[in-house]
């Protein structure tokens, strides 16, 4: 490997012009090459001659030496020029000009035997958020055309889309706003290792190695993700956040968008009726309709699912016996999504260690999920 390497000036020009892709694939063209642009004359920028002055002889030997450290570390980095590089993102007008990879599963298998779908949403994930996110990924794992779950590994939504994917045998991407060796946010480093070792799942993005989580990355991920796709599905989205951005970008590009409707007075849910509003997103009016018109097949229903109100009362019952407190919580908690112990005690007329008792015999039996701020909801298998 040498600075006379067309691949060594791909590497350089991604990261000369990771923010202006499109430029450097259309200063790569006009020259005839990558390699051409740090030969002869220096190309005229005008509007941004920094990028200009580091086609030199400095980028193209870092380039070298970064390639190498790829190599060393385990992980893969694919041109634009390349076979393997991921037809959708490919196909898109200002597609990263190099992608690095870390995963088990060689590129073609990653990018080019299943449809990718991506989930996204907000790091302040509601109950009915998780609840559905969590539904809506695990339906797709039963589609008759699998998918790949895209997302982008931040908190909230993403990592629930990631996991859940993961627990149902579903491959899953995570796009990172990072270099491929750093994990952030930290406590996603499990997740992440999960993520690696899964066939036909990985990790990528168009940061050099050693490229720390800045506000300015994210928008270039969040544009990653939506030219991957055939398909964005907003969980809930405040009206300012990277889940608008992703969207937008997908419909930039052609892609269908899909917003999950909320309550009118939730902030967290905002987002997603706006884009509902504005017809730049269809609604997700049920996971089996979604994967129709997402063109997988068609779904019959999901096994395990109470088949009615009364038969989710009855296995309470079976469970805690009739008239036990349990009982009468999770039948609160069905009903209001979200509720927190306060507004249960409130609502039974039951004390509050009577409720926190209660509501750990539910999580120790899976019927109910609580998050940080106490919020409970029940798990998928029981909503």
């Amino acid at each position: 490997m040498s600075t006379t390497d067309e691949r060594v000036a791909l590497c350089a020009l991604n990261k000369i012009f990771g923010y202006y892709p499109l430029m450097g694939r259309r200063l790569m063209e006009e020259r005839g090459g990558a390699l051409a642009l740090f030969t002869g004359e220096k190309p005229r920028i005008p509007e941004h001659p920094e990028l200009a002055d580091a086609l030199n002889g400095g980028t193209l030997e870092w380039a070298v030496k970064e390639l190498e450290q790829v190599q060393r570390q385990g992980f893969r980095f694919l041109t634009l020029l390349d076979e393997d590089y991921p037809e959708a993102l490919a196909s898109c007008e200002d597609p990263p000009l190099g992608l690095y990879l870390n995963g088990t599963s060689a590129p073609t298998a990653l990018f080019g035997l299943r449809p990718m779908i991506a989930v996204v949403g907000t790091r302040d994930l509601s109950p009915y958020g998780k609840l559905w996110c969590q539904k809506l990924v695990s339906t797709l794992a039963q589609a008759p055309v699998q998918p790949t779950i895209v997302s982008g590994l931040a908190l909230g939504a993403d990592g629930e889309a990631h996991r859940t994917a993961l627990e149902c045998g579903m491959p899953t991407l995570g796009v990172m706003a990072t270099g491929i060796d750093r994990i952030y946010p930290f406590q996603h480093e499990p997740l992440a290792v999960s993520i690696v070792k899964m066939p036909g799942s990985g990790l990528i993005t168009d940061y050099p190695l050693g490229t720390a989580p800045v506000a300015l990355n994210f928008l270039r991920r969040n544009r990653i993700i939506a030219g991957l796709v055939s398909a964005v599905l907003v969980i809930e989205s405040r009206t300012k956040g990277g889940s608008l951005m992703t969207a937008k970008y997908a419909c930039g590009y052609a892609r269908e968008v899909y917003a999950l409707p909320g309550r009118l007075d939730d902030a967290r849910s905002a987002g997603c009726n706006s884009l509902i509003a504005k017809q730049m997103a269809q609604i997700i009016a049920s996971p089996e309709q979604l994967i129709e018109d997402l063109g997988l097949g068609r779904v019959a229903g999901r096994p395990g699912k109470s088949a009615s109100p009364g038969a989710f009362q009855h296995l309470l019952e079976k469970k805690f016996g009739a008239g036990a407190p349990p009982v009468a919580i999770g039948l609160a908690i069905r009903d209001h999504c979200g509720i927190m112990p306060d507004a249960l005690a409130a609502l039974l007329g039951l004390p509050i260690p009577t409720i926190l008792e209660g509501i750990g015999l539910l999580e120790a039996a899976g019927i109910v999920t609580t998050d940080l701020l106490r919020r409970c909801s029940l798990t998928p298998t029981y909503a």
